[in-house]
Parts: C-alpha cells; sequence; structure tokens
C-alpha cells in the first residue's frame, strides 16, 4: 500500500500540464472561432461600404459629370456611405481613383478602429498566439456607360421622328401604329411607323423583351395590333407600381431609319432611351393590362378608341440593370452603372 501511495503522489500535476498544453490550443481554436469571425464581420462591413460608395459616385459622374463635389476622389457622400455601411461607423474611405474619360471608378474602404493605425483591427484571443492585430480593407470598381447591347424590357422600338423633345421633354403619347403623316420625317410612309408594321420588335424566347444591339440592323418586326401574349407579368408591374406612385422607367430602343415592310422591316437604331411610363393602351385576344392615363388636359395625349400606344417621357435615368454592354454615354438620357470588381 506504501508503494502504491508514492506512486501516486509521483503523478500529482500531470493533469495540470496537459490541462495547461491544451489550453493552447483551446485559445487558438477560440482565437479562430472569434477573432477570425471578427475579421470576417469587417472584412463584409468595409466590402458593402466600397460598393455602394463605388456606385454612388458612378450614379453621379453618370448623371453629371460636372459635379465636382460627388464626382470626385474627394466626395464626402463616400465617406457617408463608408461609415453607414459599418456597425460601429468607424470605416474610411482610404481612396478614390476615378476615371471620367474611361468612365471608371475604384473605391478602397479601410477599418478605422479608434487608436490604431490605419487598415488596422486588434485582435483579443489571437493575441495569445503571438497575433496582436490584422489588416482589414476592402475594394470595388464600377464602370459606368450608354448600353449598346442588352434585351429591352418591353419589345418596342420608336423612330426618332416621334421623339419630341425627347430628354427632359413634356408627356407625349408614342402610339405603336399611327395614321397622322409627318411630312419632316423619312422614316415610314406616314413619318412615324414601317409600313405594316407596329413597332414591335422581336422578342426573345420565354421573355417580353427583345435582344437590341445598336451596332447591327435591328431584323424582324413582329406584326398586328396585338400587343405581346407574353408579357402580361410586366405591365401587371408596372399597373401595380404606377397605382402605388411608383416610377417605372424603362429602356426602350430609338431607330433612326427602317426598311423593308411588315415582319421583314429591319431598323437601324440609334440609341436606347429611358421613358417614364405613365399609361398605355394595347389590345389583344390575350386580354392584356390596360391602363390608360392621362392627367394633363393636352388631347394630344389622349389614347381612346383604337388607338395604341404608351404614355410618358423621355427622362435622365440611371439604371443598376445587368446584363448591358456599354459605350460611351449617349445623349438620349439611358445610362448603366455595374460592379465590375
Amino acid at each position: 500500500m506504501r508503494g502504491l501511495a508514492v506512486r501516486a503522489d509521483k503523478e500529482r500535476g500531470g493533469i495540470a500540464v496537459i490541462v495547461a498544453l491544451l489550453m493552447v490550443v483551446l485559445l487558438g481554436f477560440a482565437a479562430i472561432a472569434i477573432d477570425v469571425g471578427k475579421l470576417y464581420s469587417e472584412q463584409a462591413q468595409l466590402q458593402n461600404g466600397a460598393d455602394s460608395a463605388a456606385l454612388m459616385v458612378a450614379q453621379k459622374c453618370a448623371k453629371n459629370a460636372g459635379d465636382a463635389t460627388n464626382c470626385s476622389s474627394s466626395s464626402p457622400l463616400a465617406a457617408d456611405l463608408a461609415n453607414a455601411n459599418a456597425l460601429d461607423a468607424k470605416s474610411g474611405v482610404e481612396s478614390i481613383t476615378l476615371d471620367t474619360i474611361g468612365r471608371t471608378v475604384k473605391v478602397i474602404t479601410r477599418a478605422n478602429e479608434t487608436g490604431s493605425a490605419p487598415n488596422i483591427i486588434s485582435l483579443f484571443f489571437a493575441r495569445a498566439l503571438g497575433i496582436t492585430s490584422a489588416e482589414v480593407a476592402a475594394s470595388s470598381s464600377v464602370r459606368w456607360g450608354s448600353p449598346t447591347e442588352g434585351t429591352t424590357p418591353f419589345p418596342l422600338t420608336f423612330s426618332i421622328c416621334q421623339v419630341s423633345g425627347m430628354v427632359g421633354g413634356a408627356m407625349q403619347l408614342l402610339q405603336n401604329h399611327s395614321a397622322n403623316a409627318n411630312t419632316d420625317c423619312p422614316l415610314g410612309p406616314a413619318g412615324k411607323t414601317v409600313e405594316g408594321g407596329f413597332g414591335w420588335i422581336v422578342q426573345s424566347s420565354g421573355q417580353c423583351g427583345g435582344i437590341v444591339n445598336l451596332a447591327v440592323n435591328q431584323s424582324g418586326s413582329a406584326t398586328g395590333n396585338d400587343g405581346p401574349s407574353n408579357c402580361d407579368a410586366v405591365l401587371n408591374k408596372w399597373a401595380s407600381d404606377l397605382a402605388a406612385g411608383n416610377t417605372v422607367t424603362v429602356l426602350l430602343p430609338v431607330y433612326q431609319d427602317v426598311s423593308g415592310t411588315g415582319s421583314g422591316a429591319s431598323y437601324k437604331l440609334l440609341a436606347f432611351a429611358a421613358f417614364s411610363v405613365q399609361g398605355w393602351a394595347f389590345s389583344g385576344a390575350d386580354k392584356l393590362p390596360m391602363v390608360y392615363r392621362n392627367t394633363s388636359s393636352d388631347k394630344n395625349l389622349d389614347c381612346k378608341g383604337n388607338c395604341r400606344g404608351i404614355i410618358g417621357k423621355f427622362v435622365n435615368y440611371v439604371s443598376l440593370s445587368d446584363g448591358y454592354k456599354l459605350g460611351p454615354v449617349s445623349p438620349y438620357g439611358a445610362t448603366v452603372v455595374e460592379l465590375t470588381s
């Protein structure tokens, strides 16, 4: 018994040594679980701030390249957005690289923890492993321009002759078929639409809209007075937005020349134009939604009886829609801003 007691005494403290060794491992796991999680959270906040700031600067430049306050490498709104996307409101903008000729902007955001150097986040559990801090930053690149190719959300195109005043002009009715001659315009027999055509372009398979490429003629023209049978969801959404007081703005192609007739027509497209929709009148056996709105006293906007068209005005509009190829900013109001990295 005395021998057993001696051996037990020699093993005292062994568990403490094992626990001490395991504590290093446990602290390492804690560092991974807590400190690394903290770094990922900070990185996500910085990335959101960088994306928001870059998109904002690009939008301001797309609307007005002469805006020296916000279309600049020292935009105060960029810093505000970076902080607004940080849970502690302590993010900062390290740099804004702006190229108005190339239509690109890159924003780098950094951590801005009180009492630390820029980009540095202090750590807690990782200190046991000799790691007291880590650098955290994020960047976002955005470009802008007018669309040169993409899918228009609604399959209509209009002659430049129908467009009065273009961007910033008054409300107008764009009829997709009209017998009112315009002798000053050489497009179409009535000076507005192609003979036997109603301004409908060929739709993409399974979509309401169709693919448009300004570099090539838009061949093919859907004929008939009836509206497209698979655009119910689009028009219902427009009607719902208008009823709720929301703005409905779409990018529609405008053509400057046309050849052929009926379904064989070919449009020479000029640009995408931004059109603020206020109402429309279409028909068809498919019972497309019809929303007629003329909130002014201008009888030229009336679209009743056999009239078929769309009511609204051309506006300056910056879209965040994806899927467009971009080129130089055109004077027709439509620009697109997109993240590139």
